[in-house]
């Protein structure tokens, strides 16, 4: 019995008959080599593999529960998950006075850093012009944390409350909703 390694060179073909390592075909000649690998465009993915365009891009994400959060896209994965660098949470607020038109805006960033965010959990993402990264957003001005956050959150607490109205008086016409135990209660 021989003993073979493999960095031993091939045997020689023998005459008349095929390599030894060639696959017999009895329809006829082989046949011929795959074309050379294309590579797909990015726009024909419809998994995490989009991301790969968007690596080390500064990067808007707005996540379900209503957050934005503005960071350099460092690592993904099969499923979405994210790594932020650099990542700002930026909230928005409004104060409108009875009566006024035009309520004005606010808005303020709170920095975080390192942050992972679960792909579950993404909204929307989209990628950030660095030629305009530093205007503040249209009709909005920058203000302390503090008073936006506040203003945020009495703003969420109000919606809240309309919505168990809302909610309690589709009840009582019959019509029930996902939570509706959790939020009559």
């Amino acid at each position: 019995m021989e003993h073979l390694n493999i960095h031993d060179p091939p045997p020689p073909p023998q005459p008349g008959g095929p390599h030894p390592g060639a696959i017999m075909n009895p329809s006829g000649p082989p046949p011929p080599p795959p074309p050379q690998a294309q590579q797909l465009p990015p726009q024909m993915f419809t998994t995490a593999a989009q991301l790969l365009d968007l690596t080390d891009k500064k990067l808007l994400l707005v996540l379900r529960d209503g957050r934005k959060l503005i960071g350099i896209l460092r690592s993904w994965d099969q499923f979405a998950n994210l790594v932020l660098q650099s990542t700002i949470e930026r909230v928005f607020a409004t104060t409108s006075e009875p009566g006024d038109p035009h309520p004005k805006g606010l808005y303020a960033d709170k920095t975080h850093g390192i942050f992972l965010v679960r792909g579950e959990n993404v909204l929307l993402l989209g990628e950030i012009d660095l030629d305009k990264d530093d205007d503040p957003p249209t009709g909005f001005e920058k203000a302390e944390y503090s008073l936006v956050e506040k203003l945020a959150n009495e703003h969420r607490a109000a919606e809240k409350v309309k919505d168990t109205k809302r909610l309690k008086k589709l009840a009582t016409l019959g019509f029930e909703g996902e939570n509706m135990g959790e939020i009559l209660h």
